[in-house]
């Protein structure tokens, strides 16, 4: 039986039935011993009126079992009317199995949902393997901008999902401190060096870094060093310039994720793969030579370049295409120097030699092709055992009422992260950056994410929330002792009458909350922490529409006045409810509000 059998929720436990009644045809011989269970889903149909669950069991044993799918959904499907909990079923197209649960099922649901409290939705699908999420690892050489922060939102949150489903995370950035934009920072930071010593920089020259940002690093050298550096040689300065300046731009960094409560557990530096004990990059290289994977040769011009901008000559090769990719690709440069794929290759190997077989990487838009190359990478160094999963974020338009923002005085070029969190706030920044795939483009509007209304998604969970909250405050003057404190206002509510929610629109708002780990589960294994954005806000969309459907049809209100009972029962769903939302909204890193103000 799959780890997602033995998660406790209402899809998971259809699917160990469906598991049992395979495991009774196994028995009657019709279908083979040992058969792979591991591919069998229980969801929702894509069709609501075909029942409350689905499953495709029949479609992928069928091969094996060498039977017609049809015909083997039709022996399951007997089988599950056997079920006490299956009100009915039926098979579909080729062999679609659809079941519809007894009614009784759906007021358990809630109940486990009470039960469980801020633990509903976790799972044990990961089975605690190891996953290493790299994310934002903006180049050390300024403040993040509203990019990097999508980049930042999506690793942090992948992170919260997976570990909510199971998986031991680690969050981890790469300091790209090794290359040649690190000593262009340092050389723009000699500039405000002499600036602080009182000399006249007069304009930044163009290829250095002109924010202002960069002038409390020149006051920290001047505080550090008075006037040493000013006369010594670039090749003494550039060293102890770089290190001050890549520090204090580190701090920044953490200084502005922290504005959107971003931590990372590990910060790996770059040059530590050449300058550390040893030389990681060229051990790596030795370890791929030694498995045929590098060899000396000769790559053919790039489709479409001019002549000029290629030069034949004998390089150093990896051996990619033996693994996908389209072409073998350098590792040396002409000057003897390590590419920049070269240094990528050993970090990859570090990470898997740590112990972590799942790796992914949250890199931005102008790295899709850089997919293919550092998959095959990876699949060379850990001898097929390691995966690597490549998440594209893709560009944020930053705009005030459907106009572009202009960009930063303080950063010279670009609107800050910082910039943005402090206008809008954290919540707003985070729930909206996650309210679209990662790999579409979004359109983030300063202005609209603040407004107050069911066109801006954030408001329109968060209010629900609090109107949760306030039904409770409201729903004393029928039921009085109804506790204040959470959890004994939950102990409380178990006690109602469930079964008494059986208006359509308190079902269905029942099976949408039970729905809830099966997405935690399919997002987490689809790497895709936006779906659970969408499913908040349908939720969203569904609770406040059945309060407004409460103002036309009294008997469907959450608080009537003569019915004590039937509003426990109501104020039961709306626990099962705000808790759903609490544990979405953590998971996407956004605050879970008892009122809105």
């Amino acid at each position: 039986m799959s780890d997602q059998a033995t998660s406790s929720h209402l899809f998971a436990h259809v699917l160990s039935r469906v598991h049992a009644v395979c495991a009774a045809l196994t028995a009657e011989g019709t279908l083979p011993a040992g058969i792979d269970l591991s591919r069998i889903v229980v969801e929702p149909p894509k069709d609501a009126s075909h029942g409350d669950m689905a499953t495709n069991a029949a479609m992928v044993l069928a091969k094996e079992a060498k039977a017609k799918p049809r015909d083997l959904a039709d022996k399951i499907a007997d089988k599950l009317r056997a079920e006490a909990e299956i009100a009915s079923v039926s098979v579909a197209g080729p062999g679609f199995i659809n079941l519809t649960l007894q009614p009784g099922l759906w007021a358990d649901a809630l109940r486990t949902i009470l039960q469980a409290g801020a633990a509903y939705g976790r799972s044990r699908i990961g089975g605690g393997e190891k996953v290493n999420i790299e994310y934002v690892s903006a180049n050390p050489t300024g403040p993040m901008h509203v990019g990097h922060c999508r980049g930042a939102v999506f690793g942090d949150a992948l992170a919260n999902l997976l570990d909510t489903a199971g998986y031991n995370v680690t969050r981890e950035y790469y300091i790209n401190d090794a290359g040649a934009q690190v000593d262009v920072l340092a050389r723009s930071a000699f500039l405000r060096y002499r600036e602080a010593l009182g000399e006249d920089i007069g304009a930044i020259p163009d290829g250095l870094y002109p924010g202002d940002y960069l002038v409390p690093v020149g006051e920290a050298l001047k505080a550090e060093h008075g006037a040493a550096l000013k006369d010594m040689p670039e090749p003494q300065w550039l060293p102890i310039v770089r290190a001050k300046a890549i520090a204090m731009m580190m701090e920044m960094i953490k200084g502005d994720l922290a504005a959107l409560s971003i931590t990372h557990e590990v910060f790996f530096s770059e040059r530590t793969l050449i300058e550390g004990e040893r030389n990681r990059v060229a051990d790596t290289i030795d370890f791929l030579r030694a498995k045929g994977d590098v060899y000396q040769g000769r790559l053919p011009p790039p489709k479409g370049a001019p002549v000029e901008d290629y030069e034949d000559r004998e390089q150093t090769l990896f051996r990619a295409t033996a693994y996908g990719d389209d072409v073998d690709r350098p590792l040396l440069k002409s000057d003897g120097s390590y590419t920049y794929f070269a240094s990528d290759i050993a970090y990859h190997k570090v990470k898997f030699d740590a112990g972590c077989p799942t790796l992914v990487d949250v890199l931005g838009a102008d790295h899709g092709g850089y997919i293919k190359r550092m998959q095959a990478a990876v699949q060379a160094v850990t001898a097929g055992k390691g995966a690597l999963d490549v998440k594209i974020v893709q560009l944020v338009r930053l705009l005030r009422n459907g106009e572009p923002v202009k960009m930063s005085k303080r950063a010279g070029d670009f609107v800050t992260l910082r910039e943005v969190v402090d206008e809008v706030g954290s919540d707003a920044v985070r729930f909206m950056m996650l309210f679209r795939k990662n790999d579409a483009v979004l359109d983030f509007d300063l202005a609209k994410v603040i407004e107050q209304s069911k066109d801006n998604p954030v408001f329109y969970v968060q209010y629900g929330h609090a109107r949760g909250h306030s039904i409770f405050r409201n729903g004393r003057e029928v039921v009085a002792d109804l506790p204040d404190d959470s959890d004994a206002r939950v102990k409380f509510l178990l006690n109602a009458p469930l079964e008494r929610l059986d208006a359509p629109e308190e079902l269905a708002l029942l099976k949408n909350l039970a729905l809830y780990p099966r997405i935690v589960e399919a997002a987490a294994q689809a790497h895709e922490p936006h779906r659970i954005a969408f499913y908040l806000y349908e939720l969203a969309s569904e609770f406040h529409a059945l309060w407004t459907r409460g103002r036309d049809l009294p008997h469907l209100r959450f608080i009537i006045n003569n019915d004590a009972e039937i509003t426990k029962a109501r104020l039961a769903m709306v626990q099962g409810v705000v808790s759903v939302w609490a544990s979405g909204l953590a998971i996407l890193g956004v605050s879970a509000p008892d009122e809105m103000r």
